[in-house]
């Protein structure tokens, strides 16, 4: 069954058309890697799946919600469908127990008890139970984007989407957060990220979708995809290396 199904979409910013007629379906559990240039519209898309973009024409509808730009639909939707972003817009004066349990407690009404339990148990499961009580300008870029998964975790989300969520961070870093979300993926998280990690696309992503100017141009298994590109647009792409 798809949980996230993209039908036609159109957005524009003014004259400017990023997405042009976009079409996609992410069935449970799947893994979908989004490549290309930057200015293909990949960020668009995922943001449009959220209902952090609104689009003009087309339909969007993740985990039984239409994308609708309602302010309740909205609400409603974003407790289903977590984001993470190359910024971890962590708040600094808040703990990273206190930053994980906020949004449980205040959209969800959990009480205090039974959200420090569940930010507990996202920490541990990001790799950072032991960095409850630090604040985070105490943590590394890694951890720090881990405590962001952290936090969108805590939601229990039946979608998560991520935004080229390690482009800020070394390769060090970026090694552990990708960790990370390999250990999602293979819990059964379905998950959609826009990413320059070629590598982890190829080996994690079910499925790679590559856009070009507003368009799918080219979609399949990853392994396929990355050894035997269709069209020249991936070849050069994959070919240049380009990120």
């Amino acid at each position: 069954m798809s949980v996230v199904a993209i039908d036609q979409v159109h957005k524009r910013y003014g004259a400017l058309e990023v997405l042009k007629g976009v079409s996609l379906t992410v069935e449970a559990g799947q893994v979908v890697a989004i490549i290309g240039r930057s200015g293909s519209g990949k960020s668009t898309m995922l943001r449009c799946i959220n209902g952090l973009e609104q689009f003009q024409s087309g339909a969007i509808t993740v985990a039984g919600h239409r994308v609708e730009q309602n302010p309740a639909k909205l609400q409603e939707l974003r407790k289903d469908v977590g984001i993470v972003f190359q910024s971890y817009n962590l708040f600094p004066h808040l703990n990273v127990g206190q930053n994980i349990m906020l949004s449980p407690r205040i959209t969800q009404g959990v009480s205090h008890a039974e959200a420090e339990a569940l930010a507990r148990r996202v920490l541990a499961q990001v790799g950072l139970a032991e960095k409850f009580d630090a604040f985070p300008d105490m943590l590394s870029g890694g951890q720090q984007q881990r405590v962001a998964i952290a936090r969108s975790l805590a939601m229990r989300p039946k979608v998560m989407l991520f935004d080229e969520v390690t482009s800020a961070l070394d390769p060090e870093l970026t090694g552990e957060v990708l960790l990370v979300m390999e250990q999602l993926a293979r819990e059964g998280m379905t998950m959609l990220l826009v990413t320059h990690e070629m590598s982890f696309a190829r080996s994690v992503a079910n499925v790679t979708v590559f856009m070009h100017h507003g368009k799918i141009w080219e979609m399949g298994p990853s392994k396929e995809l990355f050894e035997n590109p269709q069209t020249a647009e991936l070849q050069a792409f994959l070919s240049n290396g380009v990120k």
